[in-house]
């Protein structure tokens, strides 16, 4: 295996980390978070880290800000800060290697972990490793200093024979993190692993965690480990085993994706012989949940089929974090007109290179849409321009036009939908 060096922008400076790579193409990337005043040279970390690159899983161990030898000052951070420093760490991974598809977090870096994997849409699998269940759990470590921090807005802790400088925004940043609804809606499969004996964070929080998450997950006991998974055999265990768990969720070589899109594929076997894109895609429709996240008033996490996306409304009433509603509708349009042309294309072997689908939206007075069977009222009207690049005669331009028209998200758009509403039973 090598390491590199890397460093890259973080929540509030430069963060610095390494980089574990396998001789061999990695299987898969990794993003470690180390445990609350550790470094990513930790014991643990380095441990793990060295282990999981040994089954081919390239990992990412970083120092989040103010720690190690990243920027920043350790006492202007909190939970939040770190949650971002680990988002930003996936941006660097996939624009410069591959985006991590597993997240492993120790003590605090396993909340982390959580919190952020909502946020790194790539998440196939997170593993958390002597986690707390609420972060609130820090506040056991420094119980005599809490007083003089609320009192005085700061004050001083010894954590691991150091000393740190906490803020009460650090008390209050870990006190509002919703860290139970997190588990509750991560969405990707689970590994546990936690110490029976561990004295800085109990087993019992272990419990917690594994109790609110939904299946898949899974819990491991590292018998006899410490917390800080100090004795390196017990390192080695765990890596071993987060290993062959996470390889159930790693795509092997083969079954990495293709160049043709799956709704593609879906829409080809479902059209007819004359290839002409009529096909409804229908089957076993697959759940999409939305929920809110904490990030701003209207942020909503989105996840379908272990994807996940990011929606909200614009400033000022919004963050602006990801696209409004109607910015999805229009997405889901234009990649179901450039898929349904591309199946068309492909099956007339036409030399269409690529297409490029624009759109807008607006709502109109009825009385300004001459082709609307609408007369009176407000109507609201999508916009599509599509670019087509190729070699194509007019003859072939002009039925890829008629062909946009037949793809299923626009003729569901043409038709009247019934939306069926119900409340959901509490807890489920």
């Amino acid at each position: 295996m090598r390491t590199e060096r890397l460093e890259f922008p973080g929540s509030a400076g430069t963060l610095t980390g390494r980089l574990e790579l396998p001789d061999e193409t990695p299987r898969a990337h990794a993003l470690f978070a180390h445990c609350f005043t550790c470094s990513k040279d930790s014991a643990a970390a380095s441990r793990i880290s060295r282990a999981l690159t040994g089954h081919g899983i390239a990992v990412l161990r970083f120092d989040f800000t103010g720690l190690g030898g990243s920027d920043g000052d350790f006492a202007n951070t909190d939970f939040t800060s770190n949650v971002a420093d680990l988002v930003q760490a996936a941006a660097y991974l996939r624009e410069h290697h591959e985006a991590p598809t597993v997240l492993v977090g120790h003590s605090l870096g396993g909340a982390a972990v959580l919190a952020a994997s909502g946020r790194i849409p790539e998440t196939r699998a997170v593993v958390t490793v002597g986690a707390p269940a609420s972060t609130e759990h820090l506040t056991n470590l420094f119980t005599e200093s809490l007083a003089a921090i609320r009192e005085h807005g700061e004050g001083e802790v010894c954590l691991a024979e150091r000393t740190f400088r906490i803020r009460r925004e650090f008390l209050d940043d870990i006190a509002a993190q919703p860290q139970d609804r997190r588990i509750a809606e991560l969405g990707v499969p689970l590994l546990v692993m936690h110490s029976p004996i561990d004295e800085t964070v109990g087993v019992d929080n272990a419990r917690q965690i594994y109790e609110l998450a939904r299946h898949p997950k899974s819990f491991v006991a590292l018998d006899g480990a410490d917390h800080l998974l100090s004795v390196p055999r017990d390192a080695r265990f765990a890596a071993g085993v987060l290993a062959a768990w996470a390889d159930r969720y790693l795509p092997e070589a083969e079954e990495r994706p293709s160049a043709e899109p799956a709704g593609v594929r879906a829409r080809d076997e479902a059209s007819d012989d004359a290839g002409d894109g009529e096909g409804d895609g229908e089957g076993e429709a697959p759940v999409l949940t939305v929920t809110e996240n904490a990030d701003d008033p209207f942020g909503q996490d989105i996840t379908v089929r272990g994807h996940r996306l990011t929606a909200d409304e614009p400033v000022p009433l919004g963050q602006d974090t990801g696209p409004s509603p109607y910015d999805l509708v229009l997405a889901g349009l234009g990649a179901c007109t450039s898929m349904t042309l591309r199946m068309y294309a492909q099956r007339k072997e036409l030399p269409l290179e690529r297409v490029s689908v624009r759109l807008t939206h607006s709502r109109i007075h009825a009385r300004d849409c001459e082709e609307c069977e609408s007369s009176t009222g407000h109507l609201d009207r999508i916009d599509r321009e599509i670019e087509l690049v190729g070699d194509l005669d007019d003859d072939q331009r002009t039925r890829l036009l008629e062909i946009a028209d037949r793809c299923p998200v626009h003729r569901t758009l043409h038709r009247e939908v019934s939306v069926r509403t119900r409340l959901a039973d509490a807890g489920e």
